[in-house]
């Protein structure tokens, strides 16, 4: 997901008019589609993939999260490129590698290949994605504008739900005899339309050339997050030797230089890849802490939940992508429609999602607790589970910019960001630790193998919600920022 920067103001003369305008934000919006689709439709194929290929529970983990890595660090990067070398051109650049690594994916013949084009399709993904929203601003104005960003938000709502919907049915029906290797396949026809038809319909823009790469900062932070996720990944299957520790030891002291190195090119009039002095604004750090902790839990959550329902209770990818359902029809609902709200509470909603997160959380814990899936306490508790997240994600994104001065809009949207991916790798990696501890590995006997699992499910679900708890005290932090910051203004 990309947060927008509506800063940006079109070029009167460059702005299309009629049907190809339409026909541009399809494409535009395709692209969109395809690299949100590959967040999630992975998740229900997991346990496939394991099967299939005898991977264990730490090169899953690398799977699903070496796709969220390459995205959350070249994001900044690929938007910057686009300003470089043209939207159009990287749009195009971007779409070709996602498709020609989906296709890698699709027909790789080990997990080492499969992590690998990953980490490649995640890359291909953060310099295409990027590049929508800054041509939507650029092509599209007024009315037209508004329309564009309502289909841009609608296509953000379903994606993720489509992922799920789709994985399961493509892996469960088996299509063409492919098994788990549909759901990266299937990008390969989509993006060969994709790459046919950006250089007719999306027109060439000029290079502006008004932002820098940042390549010491690249350089120091991808092995800072590297250094300490790939621990958190495979310590517990190597029983947590030192190197371990070592690693994630030495990846804190990058991240501490990172925070230098980057004081220091801003400091000298340079474009860091973070600006770090954007956090000064009202309601940003409280904001950073409340999403860390909703995107950690929600990451932590897909991952743990798919791995249950097929490895722990041997449903089929179909089933375990419709319990999906609730929870994502919920979240994009919600998230969709909030504003409906009276203004005077928008302030209190992000604290009071990640409160009906806890609630949601604990009711997953619980009704997961006999090894079953049936019951209505469960069902109940994703709904609630959903209506949490939709609750706290869009309005928290809005408060945590509205402050920002306008010049530093696209560095503090670059951090959120950033702090998303990021927050869904940890949840990854450190849930599927937990989960992944517990769990009984096969081939258990399904009756104990079920009740492990339930065990494992319930245990993550409980440190979900004690994460959740933090993050309502970070919303109510961010609550009274905002409401503090409305009054200062109100007054002059």
């Amino acid at each position: 997901m990309v947060i927008p920067d509506f800063t940006t103001r079109p070029s009167h003369s460059k702005v299309q008019q009629g049907g190809r305008l339409w026909l541009m934000l399809a494409v535009l919006l395709l692209g969109q589609f395809m690299g949100l689709l590959d967040v999630t439709i992975v998740n229900v194929a997991v346990p496939t993939i394991g099967a299939d290929l005898h991977a264990s529970g730490a090169s899953l983990q690398l799977v699903v999260g070496g796709y969220t890595v390459a995205y959350a660090m070249l994001l900044i990067t690929g938007a910057r490129l686009g300003d470089l070398y043209g939207r159009r051109r990287m749009y195009l650049l971007g779409a070709v590698v996602f498709t020609c690594t989906s296709l890698v994916c699709g027909i790789a013949p080990n997990s080492a290949t499969l992590i690998i084009a990953r980490f490649a399709q995640g890359a291909g993904a953060a310099v295409m994605v990027p590049q929508i929203m800054s041509v939507i601003q650029m092509r599209f104005e007024g009315p037209a504008r508004a329309k564009a960003l309502s289909a841009y938000g609608l296509v953000l709502s379903i994606g993720s739900l489509a992922g799920l919907i789709l994985g399961g049915v493509l892996v469960s029906t088996n299509l063409l005899d492919a098994s788990w290797r549909s759901v990266f396949l299937v990008n390969v026809p989509l993006g060969i339309i994709l790459v046919t038809l950006i250089p007719r319909l999306v027109p060439a823009d000029e290079p502006r050339g008004t932002r820098r790469l940042d390549f010491a900062g690249l350089v120091i932070a991808v092995p800072a997050v590297v250094l300490v996720v790939l621990p958190l990944v495979l310590g517990h299957e190597a029983g947590w030797p030192a190197w371990t520790f070592v690693c994630i030891a030495t990846g804190i002291v990058l991240a501490g230089v990172f925070v230098l190195v980057e004081r220091s090119i801003a400091a000298r009039g340079g474009d860091p890849l973070l600006n770090l002095a954007v956090l000064r604004a009202p309601g940003l750090i409280s904001g950073l802490g409340t999403l860390t902790c909703m995107q950690v839990t929600y990451g932590g959550f897909m991952f743990t939940l798919a791995l249950h329902l097929q490895q722990g209770l041997a449903d089929s990818a179909l089933r375990a992508g419709l319990t999906f359902v609730p929870v994502a029809a919920v979240f994009g609902l919600v998230g969709f429609s909030w504003r409906a709200l009276p203004e005077r509470i928008h302030h209190l909603l992000s604290p009071a999602g990640m409160a009906i997160s806890v609630l949601g959380y604990i009711g997953i814990a619980l009704g997961f607790h006999d090894g079953t899936q049936d019951s209505p306490l469960l069902w109940t508790a994703l709904v609630v589970g959903g209506v949490g997240m939709g609750m706290t994600l869009s309005p928290l994104l809005t408060q945590a910019l509205v402050h920002v001065p306008s010049t530093k809009a696209a560095d503090a949207s670059g951090v959120l960001t950033t702090t998303m991916q990021l927050g869904q790798l940890i949840g990854v990696a450190a849930f599927g630790t937990v989960y992944l501890s517990l769990a009984t590995p096969l081939p258990a006997l399904p009756l104990a193998r079920a009740l492990s699992s339930a065990h494992a499910m319930s245990t993550s679900a409980e440190w979900m919600a004690l994460l959740s708890l933090a993050g309502v005290l970070c919303g109510i932090v961010l609550a009274r920022t905002v409401r503090r910051a409305e009054r200062l203004d109100a007054t002059g």
